[in-house]
């Protein structure tokens, strides 16, 4: 164990909220707290306000009084760099500018002692270019917290190509003393989190772009059928729509605009409207004046209609579960394997969404068809109404709304949860950090139901790579291509 002794002094520069919450972190891990940052009195107020932080724990009962008392004893304003000096580790939170953080870090080197850990909390910009200037670039290291660092629990700690491998296990101890999940990831750009979720927003922004769909239509199929816990609307909503592009598009241009990352039109357009979302009242809803619960646009939702008495079924891959959960609504199930998914009393197929756009109608992917509330609908033109309304007769007879969408190859949740994995693989293969790493990072970064290697598995590589195979041969552009990782490993499953 390397972890920072707690007797070491712990430095916070930047006073904003991420500074704030990180230095109310290292307060509550038993550290002595410098807080700093380059606007006068800032540090003070932003020291009262994590002091009146750790005042309201105290009411609550989660943090008894001597340990509060204690706490804000050691947390110390300080007026200029030259305060910083008996630091054992800095953790710097100041804005996302590299010439910024560069400069910064050249003050600290002449500021404190050559054994002094240091660390930035940059989400978007290269660890390594940050240290460049450094004359001892091996003591710094990434420390990425998420946003209120005192309740998330990830915390990506990133090794740039100078990093020194004892910096890096002292960060990741020391995270992980300080009671967060550390996970270990190479210095590329957007790290796991930011790299790994961009298909989540860009998939949702290209369906309604094609269209098939409406924000609020896709964010509950995602919720309600994906299992995500918000939808990528109302997520980027909250986190501001120009923040979300802006990672969007570092990434996509650190990658040298790789088609995997590019970003979207509508979200641009959305972001020079000046609608960034709950910060200023409008995004892609609306939050000014206060909307009342359930007020606002709902998601499309299907009318009852009336089941099918009996189905065939062939095979339905990752769907098989339907197949129990129709017989238990009383629908009777009989088998042919000569049945792509189920067939309905017309004749007409209803499969699951596969990245195809093969006569009939087709059903979404779900993280658990069994608890999914949701499913969503999609049909060629040839498939007559009857029905369409025989099949969402079906899903409603198992207890699910449904949303009929326009037909788009993958649907919404298959074609998002397969560039998921293909981005989580291909990170894996290009050791950006372990697969257990990755599905730590985003079950606990972004809250995702699965982790997508756990999903992959769950699923089959074949499946994936099957579905990104059909989209790629609609979308020849190269965005949906499989990565090689993709290939060589649904090749192994198939033998």
């Amino acid at each position: 164990m390397t972890a920072l002794d707690r007797g070491g002094v712990v430095a916070v520069v930047g006073a904003g909220t991420m500074g704030q919450g990180i230095a109310q972190v290292a307060l509550l891990a038993g550290h002595r707290v410098l807080l700093y940052d380059a606007a006068p009195g800032l540090a003070a107020k932003a020291a009262a306000g994590v002091g009146a932080r750790l005042d309201r724990l105290a009411e609550k009962g989660r943090l008894d009084a001597a340990a509060h008392r204690a706490a804000l004893d050691r947390l110390v304003p300080a007026d200029g760099i030259a305060d910083l000096a008996p630091a054992a580790f800095v953790v710097e939170a100041v804005v996302e500018d590299l010439a910024v953080k560069r400069r910064l870090f050249a003050e600290l080197e002449d500021t404190v002692g050559d054994g002094c850990l240091l660390a930035t909390n940059t989400s978007s910009l290269s660890v390594t270019a940050v240290a460049g200037a450094l004359r001892l670039p091996g003591r710094l290291v990434g420390l990425h917290f998420f946003n209120p660092a005192p309740l998330l629990p990830l915390v990506e700690v990133v090794a740039g190509a100078a990093s020194d491998p004892a910096a890096v296990d002292t960060a990741y101890d020391t995270a992980a003393a300080w009671g967060k999940t550390p996970v270990r990831c190479a210095d590329t750009p957007g790290f796991i989190v930011n790299r790994i979720a961009r298909p989540f927003y860009a998939e949702a922004l290209r369906v309604h772009e094609e269209r098939a769909a409406d924000p609020a239509t896709i964010d509950a199929v995602l919720r309600e059928c994906g299992g995500f816990a918000m939808g990528p609307f109302a997520l980027t909503d909250l986190i501001g729509q120009d923040v979300n592009e802006a990672v969007t598009r570092s990434v996509w241009e650190s990658f040298f605009h790789d088609p995997k990352f590019t970003p979207s039109l509508a979200q641009r357009r959305l972001v020079e409207s000046g609608r960034l979302g709950r910060k200023t009242g409008r995004g892609w809803f609306v939050y000014e004046p206060a909307p009342q619960p359930g007020a606002g646009p709902g998601p499309h939702t299907a009318e009852p209609a009336d089941a099918p008495r009996r189905v065939v079924h062939g095979g339905l891959g990752p769907a098989q579960a339907l197949v129990g959960l129709a017989r238990e609504a009383g629908i009777e199930v009989t088998e042919d394997d000569g049945v792509h998914g189920f067939e309905l009393s017309d004749g007409t197929y209803l499969y699951p969404a596969d990245g195809t756009m093969e006569p009939g109608i087709q059903f979404d992917l779900a993280a658990d068809y069994a608890t999914a509330t949701r499913m969503a609908l999609a049909r060629t033109p040839e498939v007559p109404d009857a029905a369409l309304a025989e099949a969402v007769g079906l899903f409603q007879a198992l207890g699910k709304q449904v949303s009929v969408i326009r037909l788009v190859p993958g649907l919404i949740v298959a074609r998002t949860v397969a560039m998921l994995v293909d981005l989580a693989a291909d990170a894996v293969a290009k050791e950006v950090a372990s697969a257990a790493d990755i599905d730590t990072a985003m079950r606990l970064g972004v809250n995702y139901p699965l982790g997508p290697l756990q999903w992959g598995e769950r699923l089959s590589l074949s499946w994936v790579c099957e579905t990104l195979e059909s989209l790629h041969s609609y979308y020849p552009n190269g965005r949906y291509a499989p990565s090689v990782e993709v290939l060589w490993r649904a090749r192994a499953e198939e033998e």
